[in-house]
């Protein structure tokens, strides 16, 4: 690295907190510092729920995938567009209807309090563990570059320096500086990304198209049988993505904040479509980078570039292939990645702990400036648990970082599954929801750590608790939402036969009624 890139990072690290105090200072209510007072424009909440859904993992990966899978991760980020629109029209106005702050208040006002708090609980340790492992992703690069210069610092210290320059703008400035400043994050690691493609494309042969199109780097759709087991056949993309997104961005607190800080139903149903187009854009535009990669490489193999990974590809090409100054754009780029989805989860985390489980379980009538404090003081202690989290990581093998990245799967199909039993099954009581809730949460545990398939053929092969790896794998990512939500519907569906049939009015527990 050189002194100008160095000085590049610095700079942007140093400016985003206080760009984030600026927007923000002016904080004067509970409303306003969990959902900005429902003022804020929706193309500003569409470029934030994409920085908010982009860690460095996804920076950084999403090139080299083309070195093994050419561009059909696109089938996925369709499946996504598929997923937003059904989410935009068929959940979002039921958080709008109820005036809300969290997408869990909606099961709440449906089944009673225990399933709100249930879902919190879940929301809460979900985002713990994957945003811990996006935080110590983050720390990676940044201890590489100070290698470079014979800075030898600990993964930790990294770490709690991170959190609390993002702590610094996320506790001060609320949903509006988490935003905002996520807007001008987003600009700068797709700009850098723009710059790499322009670089790339002065020293490619003029033929790179048709070399990368002969090797099957730019092939689009992927036909296959194995849809059980690989996560980018044409079905499983688009029928896996598009409930793996209604789940994230339907049924998650961390999404579902943003939308509902947008002015109005109408436009956080854009915000959220929106979002799924710029993501699909974002995708083609790092996987035009790793098909260039592909051709400036040497069409090489990541085992014949002496690469451990394919995340080393774009990598190795920021820090040792682009210009002065570049360099230091991109990196800090992707550190905007990991400092806009930390402040997002600070605040989503704060807003669900008081929104979902304050204030509905300690049934006091609290004031707005208490609320506010609550919010605040909730968001200084997420940010403590955050940076011991992503510690705690640094010293940890690669199975358990997977594990992190992976964790969504265990919960997400419980969560949409909860609100599609609220939608469709009116005679579903509170204790019908829970308890599917939590089986559903059992089963996909067993499904991720159990079943194994065939790597070969796609067959079933059986129950076995050992690592995948050799012949076996496990089942694709992009069904464990779809498959969640079927044994939400199916065990609260059958559980809820022994009531008799009664208006969504009538199916909330008598206790929650009167809290």
């Amino acid at each position: 690295m050189r002194t100008v890139d160095l000085t590049i990072i610095i700079v942007y690290l140093a400016a985003m907190p206080l760009i984030g105090v600026l927007v923000g200072r002016k904080q004067k209510s509970a409303s306003d510092y969990f959902v900005g007072e429902r003022s804020l424009p929706w193309f500003a909440v569409t470029l934030s729920v994409v920085a908010t859904e982009t860690s460095t993992l996804t920076v950084i990966s999403t090139p080299g995938l083309v070195f093994g899978n050419g561009f059909t991760f696109l089938s996925l980020a369709f499946g996504y567009i598929v997923g937003r629109v059904i989410a935009a029209f068929v959940l979002l106005p039921q958080y709008f209807k109820g005036n809300m702050v969290s997408a869990y208040g909606y099961l709440g006002e449906r089944f009673g309090k225990g399933l709100q708090g249930t879902a919190s609980a879940t929301f809460v340790v979900t985002r713990l563990l994957a945003e811990g492992v996006r935080l110590f992703a983050g720390a990676i690069p940044i201890k590489l570059i100070l290698e470079n210069y014979d800075i030898h610092v600990e993964y930790w210290q990294i770490v709690v320096i991170l959190t609390a320059l993002t702590l610094l703008y996320a506790y001060i400035g609320g949903i509006k500086a988490v935003v905002w400043v996520d807007v001008i994050q987003l600009s700068l690691y797709l700009g850098g990304a723009i710059v790499a493609v322009i670089v790339l494309a002065n020293k490619m042969p003029a033929d790179w198209i048709s070399t990368a199109s002969a090797d099957g780097k730019l092939t689009l759709v992927n036909f296959g049988l194995h849809i059980l087991t690989s996560p980018y056949m044409l079905i499983t993309g688009i029928v896996g993505g598009a409930v793996f997104s209604m789940a994230s961005h339907g049924s998650d607190q961390l999404i579902a904040q943003r939308l509902l800080a947008t002015r109005s139903l109408r436009d956080g149903q854009k915000a959220l479509i929106g979002s799924g187009i710029v993501v699909f854009v974002q995708f083609t535009l790092f996987l035009l980078v790793g098909a260039m990669l592909w051709v400036f490489d040497g069409r090489k193999t990541v085992a014949q570039l002496g690469y451990q990974s394919a995340d080393d590809v774009f990598s190795k090409f920021i820090i040792q292939d682009l210009p002065v100054g570049v360099s230091g754009l991109l990196i800090a780029g992707v550190l905007a990645s990991t400092m806009g989805a930390l402040a997002s989860a600070l605040n989503a985390l704060s807003t669900s702990t008081v929104a979902d489980l304050y204030q509905k379980f300690t049934n006091r009538d609290a004031s707005d400036s208490k609320l506010l404090r609550h919010g605040r003081v909730w968001t200084l202690v997420w940010a403590v648990v955050f940076a011991v989290f992503a510690s705690m990581f640094s010293t940890t093998k690669n199975s358990v970082i997977e594990l992190g990245l992976a964790i969504v799967g265990y919960t997400y199909g419980a969560l949409l599954g909860a609100f599609v039993l609220g939608l469709v099954v009116k005679r579903a009581r509170q204790a019908d929801a829970i308890i599917a809730f939590v089986s559903t949460v059992v089963v996909m545990a067993f499904v991720i750590l159990g079943l194994k398939f065939s790597a070969s053929t796609g067959g079933f092969i059986g129950v076995d608790f050992s690592k995948a790896g050799g012949d076996k794998v496990a089942l694709a990512y992009p069904w464990y939402p779809l498959l969640g939500v079927i044994v939400t519907l199916v065990v609260g569906g059958l559980l809820s036969l022994r009531h008799p049939a009664h208006t969504p009015d009538e199916s909330k527990e008598p206790v929650a009624a009167e809290a």
